[in-house]
């Protein structure tokens, strides 16, 4: 059973800090996954398993979202 339970406090992505600019917050979950939401909309999120997030993670690395 997967326990979406946040364990930590949501983070911003550092380039983003102090800014007035919007953007995406991660937090860990209690099953090594991460709940995502949009700063301007924290009450909606999205969870990523623990694979699903570190499948994300590589596509990133591998540039497979464009610029």
């Amino acid at each position: 059973m997967k326990n979406r339970d946040i364990v930590t406090e949501f983070k911003k992505a550092s380039a983003s800090q102090g800014g007035t600019q919007d953007c995406v917050e991660v937090a860990h979950t209690a099953d090594g996954g991460r709940a995502i939401r949009d700063s301007k909309n924290p009450g909606a999120m999205q969870f990523c398993t623990p694979t699903g997030w570190a499948a994300f993670l590589d596509g990133v690395k591998a540039g497979e979202f464009g610029d």
